[in-house]
């Protein structure tokens, strides 16, 4: 790396032990090179040289969101007893953040790192990937993961199932309403499997997304509304999570709009069914506890040099829950 950035190994150590008398242009040069060659810096340099590390890293896109705390809670019931804790990073769907955090993690020399699927992953976190000397598992996303294991669903499939139940019912003027899809690739695989299998049937998808609000309830409510008024006569809308789905169904009941006699409703997730009290959200079920514990002891199989195959994937099971937002057959 001195070699590279054209300074002595003096001056690299002096700049990745943030000492010295070190000119910027010098400690920028220092940097690029280490993140070209993927090098890690050992944190626990002397301090666990001879111990093995029991701490397993956690990427996830943010800890408040109930999807991804659901998963780590499985994460933790499986490795917890077994003598590993997790530390977690929140990624919030940033590739520059999500490679600071990779970077960081792993120069710790963690026992495993878990990393959350659908999200561009930047060239300086794949350098550091291709480098990394522990298990690394993808977490929510059986598809194409590159790492070592994936738990999670298919979320082509998921948009299939919502397609399949809105033509059952024989509704033709569907909508789309979701946000931030071009960081969440996972919400936008459902988005665009809905979108196909409408195609396959001749029948076109209108879409209300935004990419600078967050996927909650208040932005679910606010494209509704904004749906509504440029397409009134809209017969079905499938919506990004179940959060939104609850913000846009109180815009219609609000709004006077029958749901389902006017307009059906389907979320994604799942997580307003244990919350259902008079209005029964129609949803895309996940076993998000179940994908954080397969994940975990896939993990704990590899560690112990069990006969785990490269790039082997779980796909979770996804169920259609029927609810009170669609017309039952």
């Amino acid at each position: 790396m001195a070699a590279r950035a054209g300074v002595s190994r003096m001056t690299v150590s002096k700049v990745i032990r943030g000492v010295g008398s070190i000119s910027e242009e010098t400690r920028a040069r220092v940097r690029r090179a280490a993140d070209e060659l993927g090098y890690l810096p050992n944190s626990l340099a002397g301090s666990l040289s001879s111990r093995r590390s029991r701490m397993v890293a956690v990427i996830i896109p943010s800890i408040s969101d109930i999807v991804f705390s659901e998963v780590l809670s499985g994460v933790n019931a499986v490795l917890r007893p077994n003598g590993y804790q997790t530390f977690i990073g929140e990624s919030h769907f940033d590739p520059v953040v999500e490679a600071d955090l990779i970077r960081e993690m792993l120069s710790f020399q963690p026992a495993g790192l878990l990393l959350n699927g659908g999200m561009e992953r930047s060239a300086a976190s794949m350098r550091l990937l291709e480098n990394r000397s522990c298990p690394a598992i993808q977490l929510w996303d059986c598809d194409n993961s590159g790492l070592d294991f994936g738990a999670g669903p298919s979320h082509a499939e998921a948009g299939r199932l919502v397609a399949m139940h809105f033509l059952a019912r024989g509704l033709q003027r569907i909508a789309y309403v979701g946000a931030e899809l071009e960081k969440d690739l996972c919400a936008r695989r459902r988005y665009l499997s809905l979108q196909s299998s409408l195609a396959a049937a001749d029948i076109g998808l209108v879409s209300v997304t935004c990419e600078r609000k967050p996927r909650q309830a208040a932005t679910g409510r606010l494209l509704t509304e904004q749906l509504m008024r440029t397409h009134p006569d809209v017969q079905a809308i499938h919506f990004l999570n179940d959060a939104m789905a609850l913000g846009g169904l109180s815009y219609l009941h609000e709004a006077g709009i029958a749901v389902p006699g006017q307009v059906s409703v389907v979320g994604f997730n799942g997580t307003s069914i244990p919350n259902t009290v008079r209005t029964r959200l129609t949803t895309i079920d996940t076993p998000r506890e179940a994908i954080g514990e397969t994940a975990a002891r896939a993990l704990l199989d590899m560690l112990r040099n069990a006969n785990v195959n490269p790039s082997r994937s779980w796909q979770a099971a996804l169920h259609l829950v029927q609810g009170n937002t669609t017309e039952k057959f």
